[in-house]
């Protein structure tokens, strides 16, 4: 695995600050029963990182605290945490939205049987990746069979009332590339997932979101072994648009690791670039119980182009039309 924070090191990516908390995001470990080219976590069956019960009852402490009104968890597989459902009540109880990124496959692991309705049931917006609408290139991306598990975890989802008109079950999908390029328009490529899916399989979501690939962990590590790396820092930079700035997921999200520290987001958490508050080198949840974080700097390299270039990525997808 090639290292590519010293790749980043030095940027002259804007200087931009925090907002308000509106999302606090918690990547509750890195474990996860698949293994996608394209993942920034670096995550696998065999990793071991996972968030404790006692750092889960912090992390609901902190939400409460925060005056944030999301709850995003993440992983790895999040579900695969023993403490995931323990974290999607507590936040329900706060009267916090939870969101579930999801990964469909999970659906049908063992143990995970009621998973899909136990998200119904609390009423968790799921966002879950699917890179194509083709087997074919989902496969590649993402493992042998991945394709065909997927649409049917979506069909189950339909079954209990996701994507559909006024059920009030939210169901995202994610697009990302397959490798060093921007994705499309987010509107059109939507509108072919709907189209293509809806006409193969019946099956419905709400939207599509476009995600950059952030040349990070294990698709950053690729780049380097082909020799991509330069290039598709070229094409972020080239593509960068300061309009983009404004809504940057960075400045109203907290990131939260599986030990329980804080990041400005998710990609700055698997780089090991903490959230930086004055005098301190590292913060964790139960020290920032009282802090305001509105105004605060966030700590940016050149892997921030990812979320500027083109129509702009984010946790929820382009930021531009």
């Amino acid at each position: 695995m090639h290292a590519t924070l010293p790749l980043l090191v030095r940027s002259d990516f804007p200087a931009i600050q925090r907002k308000g908390t509106e999302i606090v995001q918690v990547n509750v470990g890195y474990v996860c029963n698949q293994s996608c080219l394209h993942c920034h976590v670096n995550a696998g069956p065999t990793r071991t990182e996972a968030m404790s019960r006692e750092t889960a009852d912090q992390v609901l402490a902190y939400l409460a605290a925060s005056g944030a009104t999301t709850l995003d968890i993440t992983g790895g597989a999040p579900e695969i945490n023993p403490h995931f459902r323990h974290l999607v009540k507590g936040a329900r109880k706060l009267g916090c939205e939870v969101i579930d990124r999801c990964n469909l496959t999970i659906l049908f692991e063992p143990g995970h049987e009621d998973l899909a309705a136990f998200l119904a049931e609390h009423r968790v917006q799921v966002i879950a990746s699917l890179p194509c609408y083709t087997e074919e290139l989902v496969d590649r991306q993402r493992g042998k069979g991945v394709y065909e598990k997927s649409v049917r975890a979506i069909q189950l989802l339909n079954e209990l009332g996701y994507g559909k008109d006024n059920s009030g079950l939210e169901l995202h999908l994610v697009y990302n590339p397959q490798g060093p390029s921007l994705p499309p328009a987010q509107e059109t490529l939507e509108a072919d997932y709907k189209r293509i899916l809806g006409e193969t399989f019946g099956i419905a979501f709400n939207s599509l979101f476009t995600l950059a690939n952030m040349p990070i962990q294990r698709f950053g590590s690729t780049l380097v072994t082909k020799g991509q790396f330069n290039g598709y820092m070229d094409l972020l930079r080239g593509a960068h648009r300061d309009e983009n700035l404004e809504g940057v997921m960075c400045r109203s999200l907290v990131s939260i690791d599986y030990l329980g520290f804080l990041y400005d987001c998710d990609f700055n958490q698997m780089l090991g670039l903490p959230l930086a508050i004055a005098g301190r080198p590292k913060t964790h949840i139960t020290d920032a119980m009282r802090e305001d974080l509105a105004g605060n700097p966030i700590v940016v390299r050149d892997h921030c182009y990812g979320c500027t270039a083109g129509q702009g990525s984010s946790c929820g997808g382009a930021l531009a039309a």
